[in-house]
This record gives structure tokens, C-alpha cells and sequence, in this order.
């Protein structure tokens, strides 16, 4: 069990930027981690099995992409006790993202702000890392591990499969599953291709190429699609519809698809936070200010694509009924981000502990479990 309680830490962390801040933990977690200093935030693994999409998530609480862009920090993270990790976003070369400052706190709203443009330093660098992690050697359900994959903010967007093929080959033996980051706000023209024509091509051309790796390697790898909350009714039945035309075959439950989404990335949308210091910053929002626009998204998703399809969901989670909340609206699984930012690695076990004791309480009225869709 963690012993440093993060609201000392907190303070500290909070009086730097926020980009500098990030920068200095990782620094941290990756110093420590795999040492006796890992006690400082190392919690046991709430055991809370699920299956989905042909995986065992040991539970259903996990950290998103973004946090950890170059993979240098599994091993730390996975001491925090999430069942499962996502790291990148990772693009074919490496590149700086756009210039700072571009990552802001809103306190007051539990948010950031972000226009960090898929900074890393390259897959080549990226996958030098994920080899070195040794979460995989730990006994007992290993932590899963997923691996973001992005464009190039130089490559033109209708070339954007190409850095998605390159990207998708290298990850793909070492991935536990595979997310193909599409909506960002922070490359340009990056949330065109969640549009009819552009997402069914793009799904068509990773299809094939999953199909030929999973002969290659003797492996099959799911792939999440991510999208963004900013999408409407119309935009989501798209997006619905081109998802069960490649990805939902029949003879196969859904639960096995070896597809899924992730709902949702950062939001373009400011109602929420008129007025604060920041609310006007261009890039992504994240936080409490995006938590019902990602659970509508769900439950849209839900209903277009019936119950069992794999939901990873993701948006404003600060405590432990909002993860419960959030399997409530559909999601299967769920990842943290800016709660962990705001609230500590605590906020993992909470998270995860509030999802199973509510699954696991019957309801006084029907003695059903208490967590339903």
C-alpha cells in the first residue's frame, strides 16, 4: 500500500507549470520504479476480472494514453494497480509538438487543458522502452498493456494510413491491444478521418494489415478506435454503422470482437468552463468538464451497437462513482487520466474497488447487481 499520501505531494507539483510538472514525475516514476522507492506509490491490484475482446482485464480501471507518451514509465504505473496501461501516442518519427507553453490547469473545474500534438520521441525509441518494461514477469494476472498509435503532423492527411500501417507493424507483437488515435484536436485535420468515407477506408486498410500480422505472429491483437466527445447523433451513427460493417461478423459474439472504441478523447467544447483563467487556451479539455459529454457518447455507442460490443470508457473520472457511473452509461472497462493528476494514485483503487463492490451488491428492491445498462 502506498505510503505517501499525494495530497503532500500535491502542492508542490501544482506551484510549477503544469507541463513541467508532468515532466519532473515522469522523471520520477521512471527512476523509481522496479526499486524498494516505488513504496512511495505502489498500492495492491483491486482483483476484478473481466473478459473483453478476447482479453482478461485483471480490472477495470485503466490509465489513458497520453500520460506516458514514450513508454518510459510502465513499470511505475503498473505499481499504482490499474489493470491495464495505455501509453503513447506514438508516431512513425519523432517530432516536438507544438510550441509551449501548450498545458494548463483549470483547478476550479477539476480540468487541463492540452495542445501537446502528439509529442514523442519516435517509434523506434518507443518500442526500445516497451521492451524494457518488466510488468509481465510479475506473478499473479498481468496488468495489460496498450499501445497508442498517431500520424505524423507533417504527413498529409490523406497519407495518414500510411504512418498507421508503419506504426500498427511495430507495436503489434508487443501490444496487448492496439488504439488508433484519430481524434485528437491537437494535429491538424487529424478528426477528419472519424468521417464516413475516410474512417471506412482507414478501418478497411488496418483490417487487412491486422489479418496478415496475426498470421506473421501467431497473435491476435485487438484495435480500439478512439474518438472524440465532440461528435453529434448523426456523426455517431456513422461512426456506428462503419464499425459493424467491418468489425462485428457474424458467428462471433460481439464480446470477442477483436475491435472496439474508446469513448472519449479531449473536447473542443469551453460552455463548461466560461470565464476561468485558461478556459480559452486553444487544445483539448479534459477533466470533470467532459464526463457527461463522454457518458452520451457511451450510451449512444451502447445502443447503436448492442450489448456486448467492447467500450473502453474515458472522461471525467474524479472518484469512485464516476468509473461507476461510466460502466452505468455502457463502457465495459474505464481509464483515468486528469483524475489522476487532481487526485493521486489512490484515485486507482478507488476507482476499481467502487466498480466491483457495486457490481457485486445486490440491489435491496430486485437482488440484482446493482451496476446495470
Amino acid at each position: 500500500m502506498s505510503l505517501l499520501p499525494y495530497s503532500l505531494a500535491r502542492p508542490f507539483l501544482f506551484a510549477m507549470d503544469a507541463e513541467t510538472a508532468h515532466e519532473h514525475t515522469l522523471a520520477l516514476l521512471a527512476r523509481t520504479q522496479n526499486t524498494p522507492l516505488d513504496w512511495a506509490y505502489r498500492q495492491a491490484r483491486v482483483h476484478d476480472p473481466v473478459q473483453l475482446a478476447g482479453l482478461t482485464f485483471p480490472n477495470r480501471v485503466g490509465l489513458a494514453a497520453g500520460l506516458d507518451k514514450n513508454a518510459h514509465c510502465i513499470d511505475g504505473l503498473a505499481a499504482m494497480g490499474f489493470g491495464f496501461v495505455e501509453v503513447g501516442t506514438v508516431t512513425p518519427k519523432g517530432q516536438p509538438g507544438n510550441p509551449k507553453p501548450r498545458m494548463f490547469r483549470l483547478p476550479q473545474a477539476h480540468a487541463l487543458i492540452n495542445r501537446l500534438g502528439f509529442n514523442n520521441d519516435g517509434l523506434d525509441a518507443f518500442l526500445t522502452n516497451v521492451k524494457l518494461a518488466k510488468f509481465r514477469t510479475q506473478s499473479g494476472t498481468p496488468m495489460l498493456l496498450g499501445l497508442n498509435i498517431g500520424k505524423n503532423a507533417a504527413t498529409p492527411i490523406e497519407n495518414a494510413a500510411d504512418d498507421y500501417l508503419i506504426c500498427l507493424d511495430g507495436v503489434y507483437p508487443h501490444a496487448d491491444y492496439v488504439t488508433v488515435n484519430i481524434s485528437s484536436p491537437n494535429t491538424k485535420n487529424l478528426r477528419e478521418l472519424q468521417s464516413d468515407a475516410a474512417l471506412d477506408a482507414l478501418i478497411g486498410t488496418l483490417a487487412k494489415r491486422r489479418d496478415e500480422l496475426a498470421q506473421q505472429h501467431n497473435k491476435q491483437v485487438p484495435v480500439f478506435i478512439k474518438i472524440a466527445p465532440d461528435l453529434d447523433s448523426q456523426q455517431i451513427a456513422v461512426i456506428a454503422a462503419t464499425l459493424k460493417r467491418h468489425c462485428v461478423h457474424e458467428g462471433t459474439p460481439a464480446s470477442q470482437s477483436l475491435w472496439g472504441v474508446i469513448a472519449t478523447n479531449t473536447t473542443i467544447a469551453r460552455d463548461a468552463v466560461q470565464g476561468m483563467a485558461h478556459a480559452e487556451e486553444t487544445g483539448g479539455l479534459s477533466g470533470a468538464p467532459v464526463f457527461e459529454k463522454s457518458n452520451d457518447v457511451i450510451r449512444q455507442l451502447r445502443a447503436a451497437m448492442g450489448p456486448d460490443f467492447p467500450i473502453i470508457g474515458v472522461g471525467g473520472i474524479l472518484r469512485g462513482d464516476d468509473a461507476v457511473a461510466k460502466i452505468q452509461a455502457g463502457a465495459d472497462v474505464v481509464q483515468i487520466y486528469t483524475g489522476l493528476i487532481y487526485k493521486g494514485p489512490a484515485l486507482v483503487r478507488q476507482a476499481a474497488q467502487a466498480i466491483r463492490d457495486r457490481a457485486s451488491s445486490p440491489d435491496d428492491a430486485s437482488g440484482q447487481a446493482k451496476i446495470v445498462r
